[in-house]
């Protein structure tokens, strides 16, 4: 699928997961990945046949090793971004029920922040309209 200008949709599924303290995870995108440096909520590319609970799910397994379920995803809100030669979709779900504990697993960092930090650090432009989202809720 492309947009009127030709770029591609890039469909990337995001999950704010949040602990029992309120805070939410987020992931900081290692050295020699695009936009490294930058943090954002974990997630990835929706891969063909997938759901965007079916990414999420996976994601979350291979990324930071926490299990959840579909019916644990709720949907809050999306981004819909431009950058430079894609355009990016990435619907935003909540997730409190989960097992296990966050881990790194690719080299990125992981923090949990309370909503009201998360503008402290530098996040990728389809994020940055998220948080006040966040905080509103939590």
């Amino acid at each position: 699928m492309t947009t009127p200008a030709g770029k591609s949709i890039l469909l990337v599924a995001a999950c704010a997961l949040i602990d029992a303290d309120g805070r939410v995870l987020l992931a900081q995108r290692p050295p020699g990945k695009t936009l490294a440096g930058l943090w954002e909520f974990p997630g990835g590319k929706v891969e063909p046949g997938e759901t965007p609970e079916e990414a999420l799910i996976r994601e979350l397994r291979e990324e930071i090793g926490i299990e959840t379920k579909a019916a644990c995803l709720a949907p809050l809100t999306f981004a819909s971004h431009s950058y430079e030669t894609f355009h990016l979709l990435m619907p935003l779900f909540v997730c409190r029920r989960y097992t296990g504990i966050a881990v790194a697993r690719e080299g990125q960092v992981l923090k949990w922040v309370k909503p009201r930090q998360m503008r402290d650090y530098p996040m990728p432009p389809a994020d940055v309209p998220l948080i006040p989202i966040l905080i509103d809720l939590l």
